[in-house]
């Protein structure tokens, strides 16, 4: 299978750099470098980085009332819609070409309950425009990558879930004191992805805030990280991913301002393929996964693990 890295993913991939590079050279203390051998200090043991949990492949599912599932298991695999630009949450990294982030974990955690070794999914990056069209044609049997669940959406797909609940949110500086949560956003130079939902949210809502905006969210953080605007603002777990990458650096701050419930989209007509997903979710759930993945991704931004969302059956 070819993989073609697009532009967005290369700008993502060089902020990346750009952050870790930034922050290596931040990183000594007072003059001489930091030797602690010379100084007689020691320097503190990093927290070890957790990993995200193994997923078993469960034993005896039959799922034959499911055409979406028999053709999983015909082919060998799951095929999984994400997102390939998004720290923490469903991002592809275009030196080792290996998908990492939440999404894709609770991809991986659902495969598995199903019977299907998540190993083996074959991830195809779908833009959000693409997202209805790539599941009713069949391209994907799934679609993983921030989904909100809304009733225009239903017309076209099912969802199960939600596994996450999100919500407009800010990203600010680590040194930022003065920017706390929407309250204080008053003449700040606040930052957005051209065209989104959080951009237009911050021009109907908050319009004494300077609303501005750039291509992605990537372009954001790097102009936040270099003093060119106060803030980011869209959904607070493509946030918590970009604080992740530099915690450092860059924090969350505030409740978030909006509800925004992440599914999993699905088949409109496979009822049994919903039922066994949403399944999947509760039993991940309740043995400790859901957690261990969020803490392995998202919980790497500093922000402890919100509670489980309650299901829509």
């Amino acid at each position: 299978m070819t993989l073609r890295l697009t532009l967005r993913q290369v700008i993502a991939a060089a902020g990346v750099a750009a952050i870790a590079l930034l922050s290596a050279g931040c990183g000594g203390g007072g003059s001489g470098g930091g030797d602690a051998s010379k100084t007689g200090t020691q320097a503190p043991a990093a927290r070890p980085t957790p990993s995200p949990p193994a997923y078993p492949v469960r034993d005896g599912v039959d799922l034959a009332a499911s055409p979406t599932w028999q053709a999983a298991r015909e082919r060998g695999h799951l095929v999984v819609g994400a997102k390939d630009d998004q720290p923490g949450l469903g991002y592809l990294d275009p030196a080792t070409l290996r998908r990492s982030g939440f999404d894709i974990e609770i991809a991986r955690m659902v495969s598995a309950h199903l019977g299907l070794d998540p190993a083996a999914i074959e991830f195809k990056t779908i833009a959000s425009v693409n997202r209805e069209t790539a599941i009713v044609n069949g391209d994907v049997d799934m679609y993983v990558g921030t989904y909100s669940i809304t009733e225009e959406r239903k017309r076209s797909v099912a969802f199960a879930g939600p596994y996450y609940v999100s919500g407009q949110s800010l990203l600010v500086r680590a040194d930022e004191q003065a920017i706390t949560g929407k309250e204080s956003m008053a003449g700040r130079k606040v930052c957005s992805a051209k065209g989104s939902t959080a951009f237009r949210h911050l021009q109907r809502e908050f319009p004494e805030t300077l609303a501005v905006f750039y291509d992605d969210y990537s372009q954001c953080v790097e102009n936040l990280l270099t003093g060119v605007v106060d803030a980011v603002s869209t959904d607070e777990a493509i946030l918590k991913g970009y604080a992740a990458r530099s915690p450092d650096r860059l924090k969350v701050v505030g409740e978030p301002f909006t509800t925004e419930n992440y599914g999993i989209g699905l088949p409109r007509t496979d009822t049994v393929f919903r039922m066994a997903v949403n399944e999947a979710l509760a039993a991940n759930a309740a043995n400790g996964n859901w957690k261990a993945a969020y803490d392995a991704t998202l919980g790497l931004s500093g922000v402890p693990a919100p509670a489980v969302p309650e299901l829509e059956r």
